[in-house]
């Protein structure tokens, strides 16, 4: 069996992490905050020159929001669809590349699978100028924000959680890895139009993941049968993927497949910090066509 050099990248990194002050795993790049391992400033500057392609596969989520369980999903999509393999980054995102993958993608053959966590203002310009296909996955905001709390408690490449208190404050006020939730949401509001963006809803690939599957496979022109359809929705549950995690993600499947349920904020959320977060949910996305595919009444009161 092949080494996957991506997974020993990762690995030496998260031995790196161990080693590393709490005070100098976070940096501010125009503002917002990122994880100096994985994706340094030479990184982020490096992607301002990306060239994208019209056919590329491109998976964009705010942290917490499903990448990871999407990512096996879009594999298996293309894999069916194509008859290809798609190279498995673990994970796909853009922001860890740096200069030299991002040197090695250009001879990548079509089609490239790539994702990001990257606010949209932020990802680079040429996969609007090249009408890039994006599918966007947001999740309520308060099971993204326990989700996040946990992920950071238990991923070394972040700074340790002092609290939950805090770390509901930090997100709170966009003081997280890659930014606000607000900000990540109005901006894609913004985009609900664009013909070559799809926003789904973790709550409803998880209410029906065969008609995500087949929603998505539509929107990036793949075709599948209904029996690849069903295929690959029984191999892509979340509990299927944290079973599969550890040979995907090695040491790190345990924290990034965590429990993947809808409705876990309940069991940490004061009544305070819950209405504090309707509040704000009200104010920035109320009325919002993006707020009402969240289905907030639902799934977060």
């Amino acid at each position: 069996m092949n080494a996957n050099p991506s997974l020993e990248k990762m690995q030496s990194k998260l031995q790196m992490a161990n080693e590393m002050s709490d005070e100098k795993k976070l940096f501010r790049f125009n503002g917002v905050l990122y994880p100096s391992l994985m994706c340094p400033e030479e990184h982020l500057k490096a992607l301002e020159s990306m060239k994208a392609r019209e056919d590329d596969v491109m998976l964009v989520a705010y942290p917490k929001c499903g990448f990871n369980w999407m990512v096996g999903v879009l594999r298996k999509i293309i894999s069916e669809a194509k008859g290809v393999k798609t190279e498995a980054r673990v994970p796909p995102l853009i922001e860890f590349f740096g200069p030299d993958i991002l040197k090695a993608m250009d001879e990548t053959p079509s089609p490239r699978f790539l994702g990001t966590h990257l606010h949209p203002d932020n990802i680079p310009s040429s996969f609007d100028e090249n009408k890039t296909k994006m599918l966007v996955i947001f999740r309520n905001p308060k099971d993204t924000l326990v989700s996040f709390y946990h992920f950071s408690n238990n991923n070394p490449v972040l700074p340790s959680v002092e609290s939950w208190d805090s770390f509901f404050s930090q997100f709170m006020s966009g003081d997280v890895p890659w930014g606000s939730y607000f900000d990540h949401a109005l901006a894609w509001e913004k985009k609900m139009d664009d013909p070559n963006v799809m926003i789904v809803t973790y709550e409803e690939l998880k209410q029906d993941l065969s008609a995500g599957i087949r929603q998505i496979s539509s929107f990036f022109d793949f075709s599948l049968t209904e029996a690849q359809v069903q295929q690959i929705a029984g191999e892509s549950t979340f509990n299927a993927m944290k079973q599969s995690s550890a040979n995907s993600h090695g040491n790190m499947g345990n924290v990034i497949f965590r429990k993947g349920e809808v409705g876990d904020w309940k069991n940490h959320f004061t009544p305070e910090q819950s209405r504090e977060m309707d509040e704000a949910f009200n104010k920035r996305l109320g009325g919002t066509r993006l707020g009402a595919k969240l289905n907030y009444q639902q799934h977060c009161q």
